[in-house]
């Protein structure tokens, strides 16, 4: 029989070429024509021997398949026959199956339980021969307990946009955050330090009143790993205006995405729901510049400050940011007539044709909430949310980067 978990289709379609001399439209052309390549392969190699042993495949099945080609989170699970006492289930084959899980948007970790005993494509696809195989579901959340410590899904995720865009150059980075709702008491807030004592009434002349420093004016004195550490991470309630003007409310945390051309998520930080955006742009544009080279940052009026522009223009990119009056209604009213003016004689600036680009990321959250199980958290704690939410980026990843072939 067949062994559907120890396909390996070579070159893996991740090594992508690096970015030459000619411009992007041309390192476009070879890239395009090494995932191709790849996907003639799929087609030629792999398909045929799964429909010989599976019988016809759907879409969906496909599509998994193709994602854990790409993804290969096999590689990325250290092997259970070496360790001592009694030996684990294959946590490969359970890694897979969350991948399934994320790609098939099964809400649970019991119902993906399910439908690997009635599926017997998909328990092959996931690398169980026999139904006696598949490990109860206390072993499926001991072993997502253990890709949670571990961070396997964000190992896997940084790996593939390394490989892919390590050396390619990114036109356009569109950053922004979406709630995410959870399933657990939120955290109560510590209490307030207690403000040193100033003396009464207005400063002298030339005489500043102490103030501590902003969380953004420690992160520029920070490495990244201080960084992500000192963003709150604890669940709580959460409050935003909808596209409408109305205010929502949730209990949960809040995804921060950098996401790239072509709905590519770059770099994912999770934090409190009730963190502003703004608190996250450093950390995660430092994350995103470690992994990709880019041109340009796109982002909402919610990130309208001088140390988020002044730290873009220090990573080599131009900021592009929607402005942000704070209440100044003259000076809104003065951009508004602006704006109407220009979009009277057709005549956008540059730099509002590129800002059109920013709904890639509002393209990336719908997906990751909508396709990939973002809606149906059922896990507790920083750590085990974020793996959930991973495991749907990364398929989100490998689906896109085999699009471009199509």
């Amino acid at each position: 029989m067949y062994d559907c978990s120890c396909i390996h289709v070579k070159p893996k379609v991740y090594i992508l070429p690096a970015f030459n001399h000619f411009g992007p439209s041309a390192n476009m052309t070879i890239l395009d024509a090494k995932l191709s390549a790849y996907w003639n392969n799929i087609n030629v190699s792999l398909f045929p021997y799964l429909r010989e042993e599976l019988g016809p495949l759907t879409a969906k099945q496909a599509q998994l398949i193709i994602t854990l080609e790409v993804v290969r989170i096999e590689d990325f699970v250290p092997p259970t026959w070496a360790r001592p006492g009694r030996p684990l289930s294959d946590r490969a084959a359970i890694a897979r199956a969350f991948v399934a899980k994320a790609v098939y948007n099964i809400s649970t970790t019991r119902d993906l339980c399910e439908r690997l005993k009635v599926d017997r494509a998909l328990r092959r696809t996931c690398g169980w021969q026999r139904l006696s195989d598949v490990p109860s579901e206390s072993v499926f959340s001991r072993a997502f307990a253990e890709f949670a410590t571990s961070r396997l899904p964000q190992r896997v995720q940084e790996a593939l946009i390394t490989a892919a865009y390590g050396d390619r150059l990114v036109g356009h980075v569109s950053r922004d955050a979406t709630a995410i709702e959870a399933r657990e008491r939120p955290a109560k807030k510590p209490p307030q330090e207690d403000r040193p004592a100033r003396p009464r009434g207005r400063p002298r002349k030339g005489e500043q009143s102490p103030c501590a420093p902003t969380r953004m004016q420690r992160q520029l004195m920070m490495s990244l790993p201080e960084m992500l550490k000192d963003l709150p991470s604890q669940c709580d309630v959460g409050t935003k205006k909808n596209s409408k003007g109305f205010k929502e409310t949730w209990t949960g945390y809040k995804l921060h995405i950098d996401s790239g051309d072509g709905e590519i998520p770059l770099s994912c930080v999770l934090t409190s729901a009730s963190l502003h955006d703004s608190q996250v742009a450093l950390p995660l544009a430092t994350m995103t510049a470690q992994r990709v080279v880019s041109l340009y940052d796109l982002m909402d009026s919610a990130y309208d400050a001088a140390i988020i522009k002044e730290h873009s223009l220090s990573l080599g990119h131009i900021p592009i940011i929607d402005t942000n009056c704070r209440g100044d209604t003259a000076r809104k009213e003065e951009f508004e007539a602006e704006a109407r003016r220009r979009e009277l004689v057709h005549l956008p600036t540059p730099e509002q044709v590129r800002y059109n680009e920013r709904s890639t990321a509002e393209r990336v959250n719908s997906r990751i909430k909508d396709e990939f199980g973002g809606r149906h958290v059922r896990v507790r704690g920083h750590a085990k949310v974020l793996c959930h939410l991973m495991f749907g980026v990364i398929a989100l990843v490998a689906g896109q980067l085999i699009r471009l072939t199509t």
